[in-house]
């Protein structure tokens, strides 16, 4: 079953959420109606089926998992998690299986709802969503000196979005590699479709033992990927391993930041809501990301929250206050699609859990305790070719 939402419609509602609460009563009442009438729009396109392909389409298939062991799955995930206060995944050698679960069960609400890049961007002053997040790939590329002809690997690369941006900014051939089947399936068809296939490859494999050779890259990324991780220096090791000598890593960490008080009960909770949302074992420190690149011999070069680095950038929450209506309506067509038998059972409550955490995402960024984008950039120390 598939679902396209129209980029003109998403647009318009994603405007209109800003001043939503300015309207009049009978203003918001014809907004209502807008929304019943997209949704009726959109019930018709799942009923007919469309393309699963296009990038505005969701397809509720449940990625990697059977349609019958949907629910089961999302059930067994949501128990992994303690319900002691900080406690994150309860048995962390699950970890890897747990978040291969969790991104079957979001990818195809992660397209719909947010498109082919899974991250957050700054809002660049006069620049539109797309154009932001662009120029927050594009920024990869640059701080890893990436030439045509060389070779990066994108560690985490979801369903291609950035390393579709970084190989075509570049002109370097980019790896990706993903724990999720599905994902590796839709990066692969994005890739091709996108005329991106002659620099890009994805293959599927667990990035704390990656199935590459030594000193194989010119260098790697990772954006928003390697919090899931066990432990940070399973992952750092893997790409300091694979990467060669004088080359650099540079990824955008999620973690909290000197304003996270840990003795805070609601900043605790904030950050347990934010673990459980997006399949994270725990929130590490900014610190701590750091001496986990040390430890495992990287030389730290650059250290900057991105999210406070520019006065003159929105916030990179501001695009979730912005679709809080629209999350609204797509949870009701979702409620309606599930009603009628036409997405897995337990879709719904996937997509509940997602418009849930991006509240306590709001509430992380707005106090300013929490950051998806703590950038690293790491150096592997040896020849220096790369001045």
């Amino acid at each position: 079953m598939a679902v396209a939402l129209p980029a003109a419609v998403t647009s318009a509602y994603e405007r209109l959420a800003g001043e939503f609460d300015k309207l009049s009563t009978t203003q918001k009442y014809a907004v209502g109606i807008a929304g019943g009438v997209t949704s009726l729009y959109l019930l018709a396109k799942v009923l007919k089926g469309s393309d699963r392909d296009k990038p505005t389409t969701l397809q509720l298939s449940g990625g990697s998992i059977d349609a019958s062991k949907v629910k089961t799955e999302f059930d067994a995930y949501a128990d992994s998690y303690g319900k002691n206060a900080g406690e994150g995944i309860t048995d962390r050698s699950k970890t890897v299986h747990l978040v291969d679960v969790f991104y079957s069960l979001v990818t195809d609400i992660y397209e719909w709802g947010w498109g082919q890049s899974f991250h957050f961007s700054p809002k660049l002053p006069n620049k539109d969503l797309k154009a932001s997040e662009a120029a927050h790939e594009a920024r990869i590329a640059a701080l890893l000196r990436l030439q045509p002809g060389q070779k990066a690997l994108d560690c985490g690369c979801g369903v291609g979005g950035p390393m579709r941006t970084v190989a075509a900014v570049s002109g370097a051939h980019v790896t990706g590699i993903t724990i999720n089947q599905y994902q590796v399936d839709r990066a692969k068809s994005h890739n091709a479709r996108q005329g991106l296939a002659p620099l890009t490859d994805v293959v599927r494999g667990d990035f704390t033992n990656m199935p590459f050779k030594e000193n194989t890259f010119d260098g790697a990324y990772a954006i928003e990927a390697t919090c899931h991780a066990p432990k940070l220096e399973q992952v750092y090791g893997e790409i300091y391993r694979v990467l060669k000598p004088g080359s650099y890593f540079v990824s955008y960490e999620w973690v909290s930041t000197n304003k996270y008080d840990a003795n805070n009960a609601e900043h605790v909770k904030i950050m347990d809501e934010i673990n459980f949302g997006n399949g994270l074992p725990e929130m590490r420190t900014w610190k701590e990301a750091e001496d986990a690149g040390k430890n495992v011999g990287f030389e730290l070069v650059m250290s900057l929250d991105l999210a406070t680095a520019s006065v003159v950038a929105g916030p990179w929450y501001e695009r979730l206050r912005m679709g809080k209506y629209t999350h609204a309506i797509n949870h009701g067509i979702v409620s309606t699609v599930d009603a009628l038998g036409l997405a897995p059972k337990g879709l719904k409550e996937v997509h509940h859990m997602l418009v849930e955490v991006a509240k306590s995402l709001i509430h992380g960024g707005e106090s300013g305790i929490f950051t998806p984008m703590h950038l690293l950039l790491f150096r592997k120390p040896g020849a220096d070719k790369k001045k």
